[in-house]
């Protein structure tokens, strides 16, 4: 079943060795980025160095639309047959923006809600980077849908860390 996959960086050999995605994408700060897994191949890793904010002027590395083309661009190479593996530090916030972003483009316009709505419900923990959110929803013209999908999710539970969470491509 085409899938992707959210997890906390502590959960990354876990994940990698019981899902055995084709691709991973890395959002971390630049300072804490890690090399490619020893034996995933290197060209089927995305790297991010972007730091959790969501106020560009409140310090260095904030999310960018840079990032967001990146992802779509990587993401959009994804044949399906395997898990796609997104992760952060937490689990929580960047890797989430980014699977929403990934399940928006892949199921297209005008289900934003409802893929937020699935999201709270498989990760209560989710708190989606608005940032890199707001850069999602102009890269791919959803004119305020992707924001207002994030206000309809109601708050997250709050954790230190997330568990490592499956967003099916279909039937969500």
């Amino acid at each position: 079943m085409p899938r992707l996959l959210v997890a906390p960086l502590s959960s990354l050999s876990d994940a990698l060795a019981a899902h055995a995605p084709s691709h991973l994408v890395s959002l971390l700060s630049p300072e804490h980025m890690i090399d490619t897994p020893a034996g995933f191949p290197a060209a089927m890793h995305l790297r991010l160095g972007v730091n959790d904010i969501v106020d560009p002027a409140a310090g260095t590395a904030p999310p960018a639309r840079q990032h967001i083309d990146t992802l779509l661009e990587f993401s959009r190479s994804w044949d399906t047959s395997q898990p796609l593996l997104i992760h952060c530090w937490a689990g929580i916030s960047r890797s989430m923006a980014s699977a929403f972003t990934i399940l928006c483009d892949r199921l297209g316009p005008d289900r934003e809600i409802e893929i937020a709505r699935a999201m709270r419900q498989r990760a209560p923990h989710a708190q989606p980077n608005r940032l890199l959110v707001q850069h999602a929803d102009d890269a791919l013209g959803r004119k305020g849908k992707m924001i207002a999908a994030l206000n309809s999710m109601g708050p997250p539970l709050i954790v230190e860390e997330g568990t490592t969470t499956t967003f099916p491509l279909v039937g969500l």
